[in-house]
């Protein structure tokens, strides 16, 4: 590294015209990359999804989500594989491994589920497999006004979907809540029987109808001509007046009125809305994407008379505000470290020649990015505020080193490469370290790779881009601006030199009251709870309204919209859409869900506290009887902070595993903290089963003749103010109680005969929901904790779990939000042992020992000491982020036990070790200050400001960084001499006793 130094003074001309480039294509690339809201990556999962209108759990599981599970479960690279099934909807989820290559994997899904063979009625599956390009780029809502017919509502949204599409860069739209016209046809039961007709008859009133044939070619009136047959019912009065049976129209027997059907309900501030959710295309840019799209929206508002349309949300908006965010942090990380150099050393050139190290390596980052393919998202720009504070670091040791010995000796050249030359070393390894910290992320494999890379790639690249400005700009900047500079020469402070040659002495007690301190924090922090990730910052919140399964559909919309009601009338919302049931739009991108349950997405108005506001939601609980209230703060990425703890019961015996669920509801219940505990078996929903005798009916005629009875059934269409409509036959008869479903009648070979005759009607309960693992029933137990208290609620319920004598044959597993948090915390616990590990090697081939090293490792538990202290003092609940943080702490906190230590060793060619390490803790105490004040400061704008939705740079990150670094930056300067001389102890006691011998032959010299 010192050739580095010498080159750039050698090659002048050269470095000022690299670092011209350097500017000019960072600031080139930083217009020409990519803006997204994610990196691509592929999720390891397919999903396949079924809507079967109508039809029970049971049958959904039997005659659904069995065929579908033994069709797919041998899939090439499946690790796992766990379904869903519901009232009217199935859903099998496949895991895969993280080398399975995602598209072949869907391939193989779809191939596999086209040849099964489904019941009736049921909708073809939607086979998905989420890739991070599919994240919707725009939601986007249109309300009509009142009094417009239902075919101006249809030609405007058909106008306004086919002008979104032409938006460059729009991709896939997705439409929910849209009506679709139809006719219905409702048998007149007593004018049937009056007339002598039974209801069959009206199946067939379209047959036949709607014909355009093409009859040939001839010669007519001696001109050659086609002729054709066109029959087409165009209007309602003409299909009334269509004959049933001779001298009957279809009018005499059944009431024919115009409708609209409705796959699922939504609303926008309590109006009727259609959404649309629109994803980008593959290759476009998600910013210009977006704003493509709201210039589209903008100019529809005004085009489109009776309609309001606007956007609700968009990614783009979330990554442009990352992208000001950046800048933001930039700015004010430049600013504090310009302040900071300004205090320390008083001296603007100083100054002046530290600070131009951030634009340059900014521009150096963003260059090397767009080489190697990577976009600006919330992952890459929370890697650039990360090392913001750190970009500052090198310059600051070089530029204070320079400046030191400018102080002492005249200006020269040779002075200024010196100076660099004292520090390259430490600075170099402390930079790989930090970088090396990070190394790991980018080894993983798989989609995690495709996230963690590109993060870990901005702090290598930005940190390695600061070291070669220090080595090369920095000091040719030094020659130009310091020459002439003449100040007092700078002293290390006695006072300190003097503590800490007392601290030597008396090694024991300082490393007494470190451990002391560290085991204190380290129990502290077992102690303290470990929460979900905090919500009060978030803007948009998720509320679900949960009805029993047997509510029926009337009840469960009336009690939606009094909800809705209340929330679009609270002052602290912006605005509520209110959605409810399955459509086919929302089923492909796997969106499916019990037809009783209603879901709000809320949006809050600025500086609104969520976490106060989703207290107030849940007083109006009490207000909607057996239903379930959950609140959630919403996020793009992460899906907000769940604290939902789940018990799966794994079994062949069904008996088996509901005692074995019964009983673990009994020991969760009194955990102090749980919210509810349920199981999927208590949400159930009565069944009635018409048992068909064998000897007396055939089950399928039985079942198609209830069929056509109870269920609404398709006659044909008919063309209605030139629009395709169809025409639905209603339901003949509506049995609401068991005594009129045991008097239904139905056709047999003997004649129209009770039901009773031939089938016996039996109820049962049923559960409404079946989870099946690995095709294997089980039951799930379900906890809500407090999110605070999430770790210490997953620890007792996993203690209930484990003194739960099972019955032979019955497995627990615990799963949910504290699992993933135990699996997240011990994947960055392996990360920070394998970093540790590189640290260590890196330090030894810096040092040429294992034992100096070893002293610089004892920096990393001090940093912990801070880290809690500053959680406890914040008062804010450790989460996934602020464990990126203690990460994060071991490539930073070491940077300074190196340079305190390299000087250590430069001054052990001409001291005793305890001299050595007097003088070094004196001269590098300044450095060592200023590039952690510098970086500490770089952080404050997170903590006092709002993180990103999604990003891992966050509040809590900040303050484990901040308290952990303030920490060890004073416990450096005083436990690391320490622990560097008992190393060394008897080199250093033998120094000692030889310097104490020496002095007393000079004193007795003297005495002579």
């Amino acid at each position: 590294m010192n050739k580095l130094t010498e080159w750039s003074f050698r090659n002048r001309a050269a470095v000022i015209l690299i670092v011209v480039m350097a500017l000019v294509m960072g600031v080139v690339s930083y217009l020409k990359l990519p803006m997204e809201f994610l990196p691509e990556a592929d999720n390891p999962q397919v999903m396949v999804t079924v809507i079967g209108p109508g039809m029970d759990a049971k049958s959904m599981e039997q005659l659904v989500t069995n065929p579908l599970e033994e069709a797919v479960g041998f899939t090439k690279g499946k690790t796992d594989m766990f379904s869903t099934s519901g009232n009217g909807y199935a859903q099998v989820n496949l895991n895969f491994d993280s080398n399975t290559n995602m598209k072949e994997a869907k391939a193989e899904v779809e191939r596999t589920v086209d040849q099964i063979q489904l019941p009736q009625g049921v909708m073809k599956p939607f086979v998905i497999q989420y890739n991070t390009s599919m994240i919707p780029i725009s939601w986007i809502t249109l309300t009509f006004e009142d009094g417009l017919s239902e075919q101006e509502k249809d030609a405007k949204l058909k106008e306004i979907t086919t002008e979104l599409q032409k938006a460059e860069g729009a991709g896939e739209i997705s439409v929910s809540g849209k009506s679709t016209p139809a006719v219905h046809v409702t048998p007149l039961t007593d004018k049937l029987e009056e007339k002598g007709i039974p209801v069959q008859t009206l199946l067939s009133v379209l047959q036949g109808r709607g014909v355009s044939s093409s009859i040939g070619e001839r010669a007519i009136d001696g001109a050659s001509g086609n002729i054709n047959v066109y029959d087409q019912v165009t209007s309602i009065d003409t299909l009334r007046k269509l004959p049933i049976a001779p001298g009957v129209k279809l009018e005499d027997v059944a009431a024919v009125e115009q409708a609209k059907e409705q796959e699922s309900i939504g609303r926008m501030n309590g109006k009727d809305a259609i959404m649309f959710t629109i994803s980008k295309t593959a290759n476009a840019n998600a910013v210009t994407a977006g704003k493509n799209i709201e210039k589209t929206v903008e100019r529809l508002s005004k085009d489109v008379a009776g309609a309001e349309i606007s956007v609700l949300m968009s990614t783009s908006d979330t990554v442009v505000h990352s992208v000001d965010s950046m800048l933001r942090e930039v700015l004010l990380g430049a600013l504090f470290a310009t302040i900071i150099i300004l205090i320390f050393m008083r001296n603007w050139r100083a100054t002046l020649v530290t600070i131009v190290s951030i634009p340059l390596s900014l521009g150096i980052t963003l260059y090397l990015l767009d080489l190697s393919g990577v976009t600006l998202n919330i992952i890459t720009l929370g890697g650039v505020a990360v090392a913001v504070g750190r970009l500052v670091d090198d310059s600051i040791v070089v530029i204070e080193n320079v400046y030191r010995r400018l102080q002492k000796e005249p200006f020269s050249k040779t002075v200024i490469i010196d100076a660099t030359k004292e520090v390259a070393t430490a600075i170099t390894s402390s930079t790989l370290v930090t970088v090396a910290v990070f190394l790991p992320m980018g080894l993983l494999r798989g989609s995690l790779q495709a996230f963690l890379l590109p993060f870990a790639l901005t702090v290598a690249y930005s940190l390695l881009a600061s070291l070669l400005v220090a080595l090369t700009v920095v000091p040719l900047l030094s020659a130009f601006l310091l020459r002439g500079t003449k100040e007092k020469p700078h002293k290390g402070s006695s006072k300190f030199a003097s503590f800490i040659r007392w601290n030597l002495q008396h090694k024991w007690i300082t490393l007494v009251v470190a451990l002391l301190l560290f085991v204190g924090s380290i129990s502290a922090y077992v102690m303290m709870p470990k929460g979900a990730l905090d919500s009060s910052s978030a803007e948009n919140v998720n509320v679900s309204l949960q009805y029993p399964s047997d509510t029926p559909s009337d009840q469960v919309e009336q009690g939606g919209t009094k909800l809705e009601t209340f929330l679009k009338d609270n002052k602290s919302v912006e605005w509520v859409i209110m959605q409810l049931g399955n459509s086919a739009d929302n089923a492909k991108y796997g969106a499916v869900s019990s037809p009783t349950l209603v879901t709000y997405t809320i949006d809050l108005k600025d500086g609104v506290d969520a976490e106060k506001f989703m207290d107030e939601v849940k007083t109006q609980k009490s207000n909607f009887g057996d239903a379930e209230l959950i609140i959630n703060a919403a996020d793009l990425m992460m899906g907000g902070g769940s604290s939902q703890i789940f018990i799966d019961v794994t079994g062949d015996d069904p008996e088996k595993l509901t005692q074995a669920a019964d009983q673990l509801i009994a020991n969760i219940k009194p955990i102090k903290d749980v919210l509810k505990v349920q199981s999927n078996q208590e949400e159930k929903k009565p069944v009635y089963t018409f048992q068909v005798n064998p000897e007396q009916a055939k089950g399928q005629e039985v079942a198609m003749q209830l069929q056509s009875m109870l269920n609404p059934v398709p006659l044909g269409s008919i063309q209605v103010e030139g629009r395709e409509t169809s025409v639905v036959m209603q339901p003949v008869i509506n049995p609401d109680t068991e005594e009129e479903l045991n008097k239904l009648t139905i056709a047999t070979a003997s004649g129209i005969v009770p039901i009773t005759n031939v089938a016996k009607l039996v109820k049962s309960e049923e559960p409404s929901l079946y989870y099946h693992k690995e095709g294997k029933m089980y039951v799930r137990v379900t906890a809500d904790a407090e999110p605070s208290q999430l770790s210490v609620v997953g620890k007792e319920i996993q203690k209930a779990a484990d003194k739960l004598e099972l019955p032979e044959g019955v497995t627990l597993k615990v799963g949910g939000a504290s699992a993933d948090q135990s699996s997240d915390f011990a994947d960055i616990g392996m990360t920070a042992l394998i970093s540790i590990g590189l640290v260590y090697l890196i330090m030894v081939l810096t040092f040429k020992t294992l034992r100096a090293p070893l002293a610089i490792l004892f920096s990393l538990p001090l940093a912990a000491i801070g880290a809690v202290i500053g959680l406890l003092i914040s008062g804010v609940t450790p989460d996934f982020t602020a464990m990126f943080g203690a990460l994060m702490l071991i490539g930073i906190v070491v940077t300074n036990a190196i340079v305190l230590i390299d000087r250590v060793k430069q001054n052990e060619e001409t001291m005793t070790i305890r001299d050595a390490l007097v003088e070094a803790a004196t001269t590098r105490m300044r450095p060592i200050v200023m590039t952690a004040v510098a970086t500490i400061c770089a952080m404050l704008p997170l903590v006092f400001g709002s993180s990103e939705s999604g990003s891992i740079v966050s509040q809590s990150l900040a303050i484990v960084v901040i308290g952990g670094l303030a920490a060890a930056t004073l416990l450096t300067l005083i436990v690391v001499p320490c622990m560097y001389e008992l190393m060394f102890f008897r080199t250093s006691r033998k120094q000692r006793r030889a310097g104490a011998q020496s002095a007393q032959g000079v004193t007795a010299v003297q005495v002579q």
